[in-house]
């Protein structure tokens, strides 16, 4: 399978990722404890890796970074000629990091907030001749504004850790294509008002369609054929066409 680079809507970096791992294990961004998030953001790699996505050298040299922070923590401070003054402590060697990641949050809030005015105003003043209906054609921005690429990571690990052990073996030949598998999970979602991340895999019999069936998705998310939707955060996820009939049902 040729490598696969991911373009959502919203590009997520290796501080997107750290901001996700601080959120998701309720941590304090002031007093990281590095080898926990090092532990993590490297398996993140690799299960990036494992699903042959591009990743840009940004992730990996984020790695290193948090590889060698780690390293320093587990030495003492280090002293000079006459060694340190009374009183006086070595620099954390987490702190430009912090810096970094508080100075990104705070891009980040001030974009999600001129995101809500946009859409607030978007409302308030519609363009000439534009419908309600016409308004509604653009969902995904919204959609996945607090909800992206590592959430599914993480949804995509949990599929991993609960099928059974004889569906996970490899097999040899060619599986199915990631074209038939987008076409595939469009027909699934004919008719219904959406299905859950997990059904999406009932047909997997191997690591190969599983993986296949995680990358048509993102292709379908890239492409704004299909909406992502949580209803409460690290809560269950729903897959849904981004154009929806009336009079259909859950699935």
């Amino acid at each position: 399978m040729d490598r696969y680079s991911i373009k959502l809507p919203l590009f997520e970096g290796p501080l997107d990722l750290l901001l996700h791992l601080i959120k998701k294990n309720e941590l304090d961004i002031y007093d990281i404890p590095i080898a926990v998030v090092c532990e993590q953001y490297v398996q993140y790699i690799e299960i990036m890796e494992q699903l042959n996505l591009e990743l840009a050298g940004e992730f990996l040299v984020m790695a290193s970074t948090l590889t060698l922070i780690k390293s320093r923590m587990l030495l003492p401070p280090a002293e000079g000629e006459g060694g340190l003054a009374d009183g006086e402590e070595g620099a954390d060697p987490r702190a430009e990091l912090v810096r970094r990641l508080i100075e990104y949050k705070k891009f980040k809030e001030a974009a999600t907030e001129l995101g809500a005015r946009e859409d607030f105003w978007r409302e308030v003043f519609t363009r000439p001749g534009k419908g309600a209906w016409e308004d509604n054609q653009e969902p995904v921005q919204e959609t996945l504004f607090n909800f992206g690429l590592f959430d599914l990571l993480d949804a995509f690990k949990r599929v991993l850790t609960t099928l059974p052990a004889d569906r996970m073996h490899e097999v040899m030949g060619e599986g199915i294509s990631l074209a038939d598998r987008i076409n595939q999970i469009l027909e699934r979602l004919e008719g219904v008002k959406s299905v859950t991340f997990e059904s999406l895999f009932d047909g997997a019999n191997n690591r190969s369609d599983v993986v296949v069936t995680f990358l048509a998705l993102l292709e379908l998310v890239r492409r704004r054929m299909v909406n992502v939707m949580q209803v409460d955060e690290f809560g269950p996820i729903r897959i849904m066409k981004a154009v929806e009939d009336d009079g259909v049902s859950e699935a």
